[in-house]
């Protein structure tokens, strides 16, 4: 158990790594939403923030980058890229001002990390967006394990496309379980958005066997160079794309 705070979306808890020296897991209406290791912010706790790092840096070039974070939660993921690509101009949205008050007291962010976080809504923020604004737009929102349908609609995804620079990424994570209509749902909007997309998963996830996290990208440029994830990834990671997807999006299962 660690300390218990009241939020306006729910209740964080926020629970000490016995095993790493600064590190914490915020644990966020009993889901587990983020670990932030202050002592090394590159170190990465969670499977799914570690394939999105490997997603933006098979796909991006390599140099400073313009993000959109929709979805703060602890700020695992802007902390590490303010590292990794150092010059980097990131936003983070985050509805709740409770949450990003405890996360900045309890869990700073490193001195010129270049993050800056707004209060607000994820769809509002991007209709506010100029256009071709970002570089790399991130969507990472969840209330408990669900994710809300406003920010998951094809509207949502063409306000993205809209605000991102030409060749640049849009990567969503979201958490589904048989019979994944929600995932295809998504992905068919990503789809008609974007020139390419591929979505990752743990391959007991896409086979419907397991309630998980799945990552879908979509971008105007190819994608086919994520298909190198499985190569180094500890799990079962299978990558989606081109027919295989489609097929997918059709109802088709894997071999059992």
């Amino acid at each position: 158990m660690g300390d218990v705070y009241v939020i306006e979306t729910g209740v964080v808890e926020l629970v000490e790594d016995p095993d790493e020296p600064d590190a914490w897991t915020l644990v966020v209406n009993g889901m587990p939403q983020s670990h932030v290791n202050l002592a090394d912010p590159v170190m990465i706790a969670f499977d799914y923030v570690r394939r999105s790092l490997k997603m933006i840096e098979l796909t991006l070039p390599a140099g400073p980058l313009r993000v959109l974070h929709l979805g703060g939660g602890g700020l695992s993921l802007p902390r590490c890229l303010s590292l990794l690509r150092p010059g980097s101009e990131q936003t983070v949205v985050e509805i709740d001002p409770l949450l990003a008050d405890l996360v900045a007291e309890k869990l700073p962010l490193h001195p010129d990390s270049g993050v800056t976080v707004t209060i607000g809504d994820a769809r509002d923020a991007l209709a506010a967006a100029p256009a071709q604004e970002y570089d790399l737009i991130i969507a990472d929102i969840f209330t408990g394990s669900a994710v809300p349908r406003h920010v998951t609609n094809a509207q949502f995804v063409k306000l993205a496309a809209a605000a991102l620079a030409p060749g640049g990424m849009y990567l969503a994570n979201v958490i589904d379980g048989r019979p994944l209509i929600f995932l295809r749902g998504l992905i068919q909007a990503v789809r008609d958005a974007f020139g390419d997309l591929v979505v990752a998963a743990e391959e007991d996830v896409f086979a419907e066997q397991l309630r998980g996290n799945f990552l879908i990208a979509g971008s105007d440029r190819d994608l086919r160079v994520l298909s190198e994830l499985p190569e180094d990834d500890p799990y079962d990671l299978v990558v989606k794309r081109g027919k295989e997807l489609s097929r997918f999006l059709a109802g088709e299962l894997p071999n059992r």
